[in-house]
């Protein structure tokens, strides 16, 4: 199979610096606007993977993402936010990124380039059989994230993978590769761009799709996510005064004395059924 790294392609522009900001923002913006597009295209691919998680979180298991640089941070970001939003364990979904915890703010040297640390980093969380691994590089080529899924196949783990480009030595490690084929960058080979907004695409649908599946929203309500600041708890007391279709102060009070939106619309119910027996 022929490997062509598109994302390192020539861009479609040139003479930028010679360009207005208007102008700059408009080319930005048309070159944006095809990722949704080529994420539609890879529905099928992130379909097959998402199944697999469900199927390997219902029986206990835990889902790794793992990169570097940009795909690297994004992992994190959307691994940070499931307990928020889904009320899940922090251990439940994982981030790791090469370079460790220090490299989400400040690139570290060379951290990509190992091709034996993914899988210590990933050994430190017992990885095991029950989980599942999702490597993300634009590139596809990263040694850190390719030599994490060589390992993991060794050891029967199921991988996955985003990258950006096709048939690349990542999609041909991974047992569920997701190809998002963007081309060039409006800045040559700066894949920050369309290429991590086509994984943050990605990343946003296998976990949204995977909690939904896990039975961690109702209707299209976030009833277990966390009350972790005033916005989210009058999102929660709105969610139960609409459910229930109580007063505002009924709400609150069932929300403090729940904690949680499930638990108050779901108690309020289970005691208005004792009532009526």
């Amino acid at each position: 199979m022929t490997f062509i790294k598109t994302t390192e392609q020539d861009s479609h522009y040139n003479h930028l610096e010679k360009m207005s900001v208007n102008e700059l923002l408009t080319h930005i913006n048309t070159e944006d606007q095809s990722v949704p597009l080529a994420v539609k295209k890879a529905i099928p691919q992130i379909e097959n993977l998402v199944e697999v998680i469900v199927k390997k979180l219902k029986d206990g298991g835990r889902l790794f993402y793992i990169g570097a640089g940009t795909s690297g941070r994004l992992g994190i970001i959307d691994a940070s936010e499931c307990p928020p939003t889904f009320g899940v364990s922090h251990n439940l979904v994982i981030g790791l990124i090469a370079g460790g915890d220090a490299a989400i703010r400040k690139a570290v040297e060379f951290a990509e380039d190992s091709t034996t640390q993914g899988w210590e980093d990933l050994k430190s969380y017992a990885i095991n059989q029950n989980d599942v691994v999702i490597g993300i590089a634009a590139s596809g080529t990263t040694p850190y994230v390719v030599g994490a899924l060589n390992k993991c196949n060794e050891q029967h783990i199921v991988t996955g993978c985003i990258t950006c480009n096709q048939n690349s030595p990542l999609s041909q490690t991974a047992k569920f590769p997701i190809e998002v084929i963007v081309g060039p960058e409006f800045v040559t080979g700066s894949s920050r761009m369309k290429a991590g907004t086509a994984q943050k695409l990605v990343l946003n649908m296998i976990s949204t799709a995977t909690m939904i599946q896990l039975g961690k929203v109702q209707g299209n309500k976030m009833v277990d996510m966390q009350l972790s600041n005033n916005k989210l708890v009058d999102r929660g007391v709105k969610m139960i005064m609409q459910e229930l279709q109580i007063s505002q102060l009924e709400a609150q009070k069932l929300l403090d004395k729940y904690h949680n939106v499930r638990n108050a619309i779901q108690n309020y119910k289970n005691d208005g059924a004792a009532e009526n027996k």
